[in-house]
């Protein structure tokens, strides 16, 4: 009995063994080979087909020594003979998997030049020959020629990082001219057969990757340019596409630092902190396999507009006009008793009370809060016996100011500021000025007045 519960100890314990036995990471790596017909044509001492295949083996004999790398291989061109060709002529070989090397050289090695190039096609179908987008997914596209079927690889791309699809294309080009190197730029980084450097470059770009993903940070800049500023929407601008590509709130991780993003490497970038005015950083490249931080100085102060007890009396509801100081341009409308951040410095305030309360060169100051208190409102109560024109007028300094028209309803509510007023109004049946009437009356916080207009 004693050596059964042995065994079954000993068991055990390889088994939680095997279960703390750490998960292998690997990196996806999918050769896009372009077996067209115009592979057949001289290229230095060879054909640009030989001469594709010479330098695919030397890539898979040196990437595979690495065992974190999986391969697949997906042709083109290679079945449907040319012309017509076939604009669908794009094929996953041999799929994603562990020891399939000596099948994938096999298959490029029993390559033959027949058909059409479609580019976009093969790239698209390219993001179903990837398992999941959980890992380094690695792309790389041998090719001679420019796509011939009315696609456009900038589009793959695009469709590709809809996906999810962390794409990292490299596009090596056999015999290509200048005009057609650029039709590649906006896919990925391009490699020209011809360079001596070539392969090193790329599979030390690679093995890079393999440890470092690419990823960026946005530092939020206080005064002090430190990156406390948090909690804003930042919008990520491709540069070259003139197009946004991400939306992201900013975030502080548990280390009390800007959060770590995994985006696509290939685009310059601009970035747009949506705080008020919004701020931006200048152009960015992130550089493949290495972590980038973006700064973006953002620092920041509240605002709040309120009355005595935070009350909206009466049921008021007041917004205020944010302008920077001296501009006319509406950055914000706020309401009363709620707190907004502002970019530090000078702002003008219009507060929509009747009549207007203005508060320029306001200063909004980081990490520091502007409270601007209002009075409460009174109710002004406006009685007609009939419809009529009129107006109300505020008086200030012995001068009288314009506040409001008068409705042509018979009862009237009005929210005024405290101070001495005086209203005018005159039945619309009665054609002469000299039948105006004039109230003068007195409004105090959080108190009903009444007027009464007749003939």
């Amino acid at each position: 009995m004693r050596y059964i519960y042995f065994i079954l100890f000993i068991s055990f314990s390889f088994f939680v063994a095997a279960q703390k036995k750490p998960a292998v990471k690997f990196t996806r790596i999918l050769f896009v080979f372009d077996a067209s017909k115009s592979m057949v044509a001289k290229h230095q001492n060879t054909t640009r087909m030989d001469g594709a295949k010479n330098l695919f083996f030397k890539f898979i004999d040196s990437l595979s020594k690495d065992k974190t790398l999986l391969f697949a291989l997906r042709m083109y061109g290679h079945t449907v003979k040319y012309p017509p060709g076939d604009c669908k002529d794009s094929k996953l070989i041999v799929p994603f998997g562990v020891n399939n090397v000596a099948l994938i050289k096999q298959k490029v090695q029993a390559a033959t030049p027949t058909g059409i190039t479609p580019i976009e096609h093969s790239l698209t179908e390219a993001a179903n020959d990837f398992i999941d987008n959980k890992t380094n997914n690695i792309v790389i596209l041998i090719t001679d020629g420019i796509e011939e079927c009315g696609g456009d690889p900038c589009n793959a791309r695009q469709k590709l990082m809809t996906k999810g699809i962390i794409f990292k294309p490299f596009i090596i080009g056999i015999g290509l001219t200048p005009e057609q190197i650029k039709t590649f730029e906006c896919v990925g980084t391009f490699y020209d057969y011809d360079e001596q450097n070539t392969f090193s470059n790329i599979t030390n770009i690679i093995q890079q990757q393999k440890l470092n993903k690419t990823s960026a940070q946005v530092n939020l800049l206080d005064v002090t340019s430190l990156p406390s500023e948090t909690n804003v929407n930042m919008t990520f601008y491709d540069v070259g596409r003139k197009e946004y590509k991400y939306n992201y709130l900013h975030t502080l991780n548990y280390q009390n630092n800007p959060d770590t993003l995994y985006i696509d490497d290939y685009p310059t970038y601009k970035v747009i902190a949506h705080t008020i005015p919004p701020t931006e950083s200048k152009e960015v490249k992130l550089s493949q396999g290495k972590h980038t931080i973006i700064a973006i100085d953002a620092p920041q102060g509240n605002l709040i507009i309120k009355r005595p007890n935070g009350i909206y009396n009466f049921n008021e509801r007041v917004k205020c006009i944010v302008r920077k100081a001296n501009e006319m341009q509406t950055l914000n409308v706020q309401l009363l008793n709620a707190t907004e951040r502002y970019i530090t410095g000078k702002y003008d305030l219009e507060i929509l009370t009747l009549p207007r309360i203005y508060v320029n060169q306001n200063v909004i100051e980081q990490s520091k809060t502007n409270t601007i208190e209002i009075p409460n409102a009174g109710v002004l109560q406006v009685k007609c016996l009939e419809a009529g024109d009129g107006c109300i007028l505020v008086k200030r300094n012995n001068k009288l100011e314009w506040v409001c028209n008068l409705s042509s309803q018979t009862l009237q509510t009005y929210h005024l500021q405290p101070g001495t007023y005086v209203s005018t109004w005159r039945a619309k049946a009665l054609k002469g000025s000299i039948y105006t009437v004039e109230k003068k009356f007195t409004i105090t916080s959080d108190n009903q007045t009444i007027i009464e207009f007749y003939r």
